[in-house]
């Protein structure tokens, strides 16, 4: 009889990390790559609706400039090349077409408000913006909707994209906004968490509100919410999360095999190791 494989000792096992780069050109080029790759993904899963979707992504270098899509152009088909960069006023200063102006203003104050921010998303998705006209914040009712639980806000008034530092002080400390009657807006400190954390928003807005049409849904207790905010509402841990959605509606990164390593040699978060990140282990 053949004997029990040894366990693998940990240090062998791959997992990866938000990866670090030395120069502000290995990040920037990075940034442009995955937010190119974020507008094809939000266009795969239908949450463009005309011109009004706008992803914008902190340049690491340039203070107060921003790389963004390009109005008037589909995001399912958008490279890096096609990227614009924009100062915060909306000034082009690289790239070929216009900014969605009116849009970008809230982006702009959005970032200005929250320095530490890398990326804003804001976009439309059927359920998040029904949640949003009925005003109403996402209810701790489910794991996924808990991750948000005292970590987002409701704007509940109509506020139009005219009056962006409304929009940006009402979005205070939190990683998602709901703006009554239009929506949602994400952040996070990569494109990747920003974009995951409207996708999830997205998805606990849709279970709310068919939880809500079969019955009266049972919210979470506070103390099991908040520990569950607390392991998986990190931007870490939504950047571990949008890995296999990527994969899965985009396959692996263009020309990377899958299962291969990614352009960029990860590295690990300042204080943190794969054994100890939040929001990395199994949920079942």
């Amino acid at each position: 009889m053949a004997e029990r494989p040894a366990p693998v000792p940990v240090e062998r096992l791959r997992f990866e990390m938000p990866p670090v780069f030395a120069t502000a050109g290995q990040a920037r080029a990075h940034r442009k790559e995955r937010l190119a790759e974020a507008l094809r993904l939000l266009g795969r899963l239908g949450y463009e609706d005309g011109v009004g979707a706008l992803v914008s992504v902190r340049d690491p270098e340039f203070a107060d400039c921003y790389w963004v899509n390009p109005f008037g152009r589909a995001a399912g088909g958008l490279t890096a090349a096609d990227l614009l960069l924009v100062d915060g006023e909306g000034r082009v200063l690289q790239g070929e077409r216009r900014v969605n102006q009116l849009a970008f203003g809230v982006h702009a104050a959005v970032h200005r408000q929250r320095p530490g921010l890398v990326a804003v998303v804001r976009a439309q998705g059927p359920y998040g913006t029904a949640l949003a006209c009925l005003g109403e914040l996402l209810a701790p009712v489910t794991e996924e909707a808990c991750a948000f639980y005292e970590d987002h806000a409701l704007l509940d008034e109509f506020v139009g994209d005219g009056d962006p530092g409304r929009i940006a002080v009402a979005l205070g400390p939190y990683k998602a906004l709901i703006l009554r009657g239009r929506g949602l807006l994400t952040v996070g400190d990569s494109v990747e968490a920003a974009l995951w954390w409207f996708h999830a928003a997205e998805r606990a807005a849709r279970t709310q509100l068919l939880a809500r049409a079969a019955g009266k849904p049972v919210p979470v207790e506070h103390r099991a919410a908040v520990a569950v905010r607390e392991r998986f509402g990190s931007d870490l841990a939504a950047w571990v999360s949008y890995q296999p959605l990527r994969d899965a509606v985009l396959g692996a990164p263009s020309g990377v095999a899958p299962g291969a390593p990614s352009e960029a040699a990860p590295g690990p978060v300042p204080g943190t190791s794969p054994e100890a990140a939040p929001g990395v282990a199994s949920t079942s």
